[in-house]
């Protein structure tokens, strides 16, 4: 048996590369970019009025003349206009180019109306109130880098330089899939000796998250069964996330159809609470990683997070965030585990501080419900009050 460090470190050495795809702008949201996005033109464009007033020539209000009469009035989104007789005015709107043979804005609100001129009542400053083409990017600058996680500002950018399509990093095609005469469907009355499936949609839930459409499947406890199921499933996806079936039962029969359908055992059991008996292999020829996890409902969670999620961000090329947070209360770890505590956070003195749960065990889907993430606690490890420790969030609540 293995520790769990070694585990993800094999797990994580297992990532992938599915390569490119093109989406459509509007489904980029959350996707991994897999391009770099330059400046197809200046930022701004032109020399652009910040303010609703007048533009003028600055050097004809420095020769003391504070009343301008008004030539023309310059629209956002209509061609420059010229101000032929300088010591005149052009009436410009927030975002309209600035009028050639002028130089300054003066905003309405320093200004008095009076006929068909203005008169200037406040002091003013050459160049006042214009945005200067280019003095926020300039053609060709890069603006933004392949492995940034694509969101509303990043879509804005995305916009603003025409890519109406997006190169982004292709996701894996994921089966998720359980095992056990037990389970009957969500819409079903399970009879006393049966449950509803539950981990089958915690996981889908999961990957939506990741902007991954995963596939539900399920297994009965039938040897010849599980085997032809699992080698079409080999075939036709990426991934299986498995729930069930790989612990020492009679009818724990994953470990054994792994096997006869070559797919290459990396690693079974790693020395954790929850999640202990978790397999993890893959099937060399058809490519396909197989993460086998345990079937209680908190070591299918708790591992999805542990090892799932940070192999996803290392295919995609990117980062996985580390956080830690105080924790509020002692705890003494006397096994040779590594245990993952369910905790739930609170703002104590400006700091995250995590409080632990109490939980029945690893079926415990009341208390998972109520969790925001787990600690890590390393095996014999006792911690004080207030420590901090390391804290896997999984719950997207603005916490962390």
């Amino acid at each position: 048996m293995i520790t769990f460090d070694e585990a993800l470190q094999k797990v994580l050495g297992h990532s992938q590369n599915y390569g490119d795809e093109l989406v459509e702008l509007t489904k980029s949201h959350g996707r991994i970019l897999a391009e770099t996005i330059m400046a197809d033109r200046d930022f701004p464009p032109f020399d652009r009025s910040t303010k609703d007033g007048i533009a003028i020539r600055f050097d004809a209000f420095n020769s003391q003349r504070q009343t301008f009469k008004i030539a023309g009035v310059a629209q956002a989104g209509s061609p420059q206009l010229v101000l032929d007789d300088t010591v005149s005015c052009i009436e410009v709107m927030t975002g309209a180019i600035i009028p050639k043979n002028t130089d300054t804005v003066v905003m309405y609100e320093h200004t008095t109306k009076k006929g068909e001129a203005f008169i200037i009542n406040e002091p003013v400053k050459k160049g006042q109130n214009i945005h200067y083409q280019a003095s926020d990017v300039r053609q060709e600058e890069v603006l933004l880098h392949p492995g940034v996680k694509i969101t509303a500002a990043e879509i804005g950018v995305l916009a603003t330089v025409g890519k109406a399509t997006v190169s982004v990093k292709k996701l894996p095609k994921v089966a998720v899939i359980s095992t056990g005469n037990e389970l009957v469907d969500v819409d079903k009355t399970p009879l006393p000796f049966q449950i509803r499936k539950s981990n089958s949609y915690s996981l889908f839930s999961l990957l939506e998250n990741e902007k991954i459409e995963g596939d539900i499947h399920h297994l009965l406890d039938e040897p010849s069964a599980i085997k032809q199921r699992l080698e079409q499933l080999i075939k036709e996806y990426d991934v299986l996330l498995l729930s069930g079936g790989v612990s020492k039962g009679k009818y724990d029969f994953l470990p054994e159809a792994f096997d006869s359908l070559g797919v290459e055992k990396v690693f079974h059991k790693v020395l954790q609470r929850p999640g202990k008996p978790f397999w993890f292999g893959k099937h060399e020829q058809d490519k396909t990683t197989v993460f086998s996890f345990p079937g209680n409902p908190v070591s299918t969670f708790v591992n999805y997070h542990l090892y799932f999620k940070p192999w996803l961000n290392k295919t995609l090329g990117i980062d996985t965030t580390h956080f830690t947070v105080f924790l509020d209360e002692p705890y003494t770890n006397s096994t040779d585990l590594t245990v993952f505590i369910g905790v739930t956070l609170k703002l104590k003195e400006g700091k995250l501080a995590a409080n632990t749960i109490a939980t029945t065990g690893s079926g415990d889907l009341l208390a998972l419900a109520k969790a925001d993430g787990f600690v890590k606690v390393l095996p014999k490890e006792e911690i004080p009050k207030g420590k901090i420790v390391p804290f896997i969030p999984t719950r997207n609540n603005g916490a962390v």
